[in-house]
């Protein structure tokens, strides 16, 4: 049977613009996996991963306006918002490769034996080391980002791991075209192309988590794709790590006293948090906790005139737009859910944003208000009114995990006074990101950022942003009484590669 086609398609139209490639046979995927394999050595010179890194970093910005053109043909996300995001992701790689020649990551920990111990201590050197290969599933929303030369991708290469990227289906000419600059990148430091691998399908991506060579995975999307990966990965023969960001409510908790204090403020901030990027984010708030009455009704008023004013938008594609469609129709037909303003389809190929109110009293127990529990992917979220306290915390104790949790606090209980700090504890459970007073729209690339969250946020305690990425693709390992000149260099008494260790328990840098 032949493999079938895979299209570039114009969202904004629904037409197909052009065939990119066939979609990945089972035998093709086992070749990239095999390539991606036999260039396990080659990644493992460190100096040679960082300049490939850099490299790759290079050409993507050399190559800036073909791609952010191929982008927006493919996503309408605009030349706008893709060139900052190609501009995160090769920031991205070259601050992987920063941290690669830094060596930290490798956490080296030597213990000379010590017969005065109980019990003694024998010679003990531990380092970490790469996996194997990464099997990446690109997201749909940050066709850079998240995807061929996204942080999964930069963060396995980092750690040693080549990789095989599954393509998402809504921008697979722009995956091709970075997939071409990356294997040039490889190229200019005598890496193999193999190191980056790239398949399209849907079966491909079944494939790849199945095959024996892929030592670990990650992934972005949704519940349902997500979860059936992370079941493939755990019932193989040998079962692997899979790094899966599912979906995320991220909910947002509006104190009376802040309500009172700047009530258009946080109407006018949700409502640019929520519609950014037609309310494609993976932390978009989804359900605001707002009170009762009084300042919460200038908030709801506020909110209400800034979504009023932003215009109707292009999803990624017509799938989703449809699941949008029907996922607001379907939290409409609730009692007591109102709609102030009423979000849905917009043109033919667009979507009008809003967002819908429904007593707190109506989610403190299970039932069919759980729908409002769930993930609704566009420009909408659930605005929940609480009588009091207790109200809150009841909705709160329902949530599943999340990728953020924030808090609106007045400034005297940002500065201690009252319920601050008793908020922040019930939402620190809660998620991986826990704010004050700001919008969890825009994730930092920074050493100390986490994205993740308790599941369905993420199905592992990792981060897919920020330096500390790279753990999910290392493990560590021991060498007890291995003489001196066996040792990896890494791991040797006189340092030759000057790293960073912990050395009989003394931090050396």
């Amino acid at each position: 049977m032949a493999a079938a086609p895979v299209w570039s398609v114009d969202p904004r139209t629904g037409k197909q613009r052009e065939q990119v490639a066939v979609e990945a046979t089972a035998q093709e995927v086992d070749t990239a996996v095999r390539a991606a394999h036999a260039a396990r050595a080659a990644l493992a010179d460190r100096p040679v991963r960082s300049a490939f890194l850099r490299s790759a970093a290079a050409g993507l910005d050399a190559a800036r306006a073909g791609l952010v053109e191929a982008a927006d043909a493919e996503t309408a996300l605009g030349p706008v918002r893709l060139t900052g995001e190609l501009a995160r992701t090769t920031y991205q790689l070259r601050a992987f490769a920063d941290m690669v020649d830094e060596g930290a990551f490798l956490d080296v920990i030597i213990d000379h034996p010590d017969d005065t111990a109980t019990p003694p201590i024998p010679d003990l050197r531990r380092y970490k080391v790469p996996l194997g290969v990464v099997a990446v599933y690109s997201a749909s929303n940050f066709p850079f980002a998240f995807s061929v030369a996204g942080g999964d991708t930069a963060s396995a290469l980092a750690a040693g791991c080549p990789v095989v990227v599954k393509a998402h289906p809504d921008h697979p000419a722009l995956s091709e075209l970075v997939a071409k600059v990356l294997r040039r990148a490889a190229a200019e430091h005598g890496l193999p192309e193999g190191v980056v691998g790239l398949v399209h399908g849907f079966a491909a991506g079944t494939e790849l988590i199945r095959h024996p060579y892929v030592a670990a995975a990650g992934f972005t999307g949704s519940v349902r794709g997500g979860r059936a990966l992370f079941d493939a990965a755990a019932a193989r023969e040998v079962p692997i790590p899979f790094h899966g960001e599912l979906g995320s409510l991220n909910p947002v908790v509006v104190t009376e006293e802040a309500a009172a204090e700047r009530a258009e403020a946080i109407g006018a901030g949700l409502a640019g948090s929520m519609t950014l990027g037609v309310g494609q984010f993976c932390v978009k708030p989804g359900l605001v906790l707002v009170p009762s009455g009084g300042a919460g009704d200038g908030l709801v008023k506020a909110l209400t005139d800034a979504v009023s004013d932003t215009e109707a938008g292009v999803l990624l594609d017509h799938r989703m737009r449809d699941n949008f469609v029907a996922g607001v129709f379907e939290r409409m037909q609730l009692a007591e859910v109102d709609s102030p303003v009423t979000p849905g389809a917009g043109s033919e190929h667009t979507v009008s944003p809003g967002f819908l109110t429904v007593p707190a009293a109506r989610l403190a127990a299970q039932g069919s208000y759980d729908l409002l529990l769930e993930e609704c992917f566009g420009p909408v979220t659930v605005v929940v009114r609480y009588e009091d306290e207790g109200e809150a915390k009841a909705v709160l104790s329902r949530l599943p995990g999340n990728l953020t949790a924030t808090v609106h606090l007045s400034a005297a209980e940002a500065a201690g006074e009252g319920r601050g700090a008793g908020i922040l504890a019930e939402l620190t459970p809660l998620a991986g990101r826990v704010l004050v007073n700001g919008w969890p729209t825009g994730v930092a690339v920074a050493p100390a950022q986490h994205h993740g969250g308790p599941y369905p946020a993420t199905t592992s305690t990792s981060t897919s942003v920020g330096g500390t990425a790279v753990e999910r693709w290392l493990r560590p390992v021991v060498y007890q009484g291995v003489p001196e000149a066996l040792l990896p260099k890494e791991l040797r008494d006189e340092n030759p590669l000057g790293l960073p260790r912990r050395f009989d328990g003394v931090l050396e840098r």
